[in-house]
């Protein structure tokens, strides 16, 4: 047996990176929920777990919703100015001045709850599409994924 080629090496990264296919996955999984989001109520798929933090927490500083969604404060606090200047949500003084805390306003609680059913429509979709039997093994190996990168001492 011949020893494999760069073009080989390459050829193989590109069919099996697990991080190519859950990017590849993530954006088609984001485009289709934006699609139905954003026509029904004119929020994006990446707006909804921010909202929801807020709605089942109470209002957080930037730091705890980073922690609960695993996302780095500069994408986060780009998230947030979008949120806040759609009113969806407000950012007040923390206790100190260096922090700063996002609360759900009226308006973005009443989107949220516009979302809720166009998503669970959407949801009911995705999982149907899998069978509720691999939808759930599916969540299953996306934790185990995540929890090895935290293990192996990488960010998420």
């Amino acid at each position: 047996m011949r020893e494999p080629t760069e073009h080989d090496r390459i050829e193989h990264l590109a069919r099996t990176c697990a991080g190519i296919n859950l990017r590849r996955a993530s954006r088609a999984v984001s485009n289709y929920y934006d699609s139905v989001l954003l026509a029904a109520c004119g929020l994006r798929a990446t707006q909804i777990p921010t909202l929801v933090a807020l709605y089942l927490a109470g209002p957080l500083t930037i730091h705890e919703i980073a922690v609960k969604l695993g996302l780095d404060r500069t994408t986060l606090t780009r998230n947030l100015r979008l949120l806040e200047k759609g009113g969806l949500i407000k950012m007040e003084p923390g206790q100190d001045q260096r922090t700063r805390v996002a609360a759900l306003t009226k308006h973005g609680k009443s989107a949220l709850l516009k979302a809720l059913p166009v998503w669970e429509e959407a949801q009911a979709h995705v999982v149907n599409g899998l069978g509720e039997a691999r939808f759930r093994a599916l969540l299953t190996q996306l934790s185990d994924v995540a929890e090895l990168t935290r293990e192996e001492g990488h960010p998420d």
